[in-house]
């Protein structure tokens, strides 16, 4: 597949590691250069400097033949917007939401994207765990 990973923070970075040794084709994007310095040597992937949400910055990163896109900076807001740009103007067919506002999930998910939210997973993964005998 060719994915795109929209920011290259710790999530996105080794997202990028994982993606690319499973064989996959993938492109980074960052506004900040230095964030390309997270990315262990020898990870075979594109880094694109630009903020996701700037259609020029997607072309660059081959967003018209994209299989998939993974919008995972720090912003919700950014998250958002870059995950709209890539479903509703380049119909790519996976895309991808990290958003922290539980709040703001409900929503993105009636617009129809898929979203993950680290915060509800790490309530339940907390609840599940408080739920398990002491053993553990």
């Amino acid at each position: 597949m060719y994915i795109i990973v929209a920011g290259c923070g710790k999530i996105g970075a080794n997202l990028v590691k994982s993606l690319s040794n499973d064989g996959h084709d993938v492109v980074v994007i960052d506004p900040n250069e230095e964030a390309f310095t997270q990315l262990e040597n020898g990870t075979n992937c594109l880094t694109v400097t630009g903020m996701p949400i700037d259609e020029d910055v997607l072309k660059s990163a081959g967003i018209e033949h994209a299989d998939a896109l993974l919008a995972v900076t720090s912003d919700d807001n950014v998250n958002i917007m870059t995950a709209q740009i890539a479903k509703q103007l380049y119909h790519v067919p996976h895309v991808v939401t990290r958003v922290y506002d539980p709040d703001k999930e409900e929503v993105i998910r009636q617009m129809g994207l898929c979203t993950v939210c680290p915060t509800m997973l790490t309530v339940s993964t907390i609840s599940t765990l408080l739920a398990e005998p002491e053993d553990h």
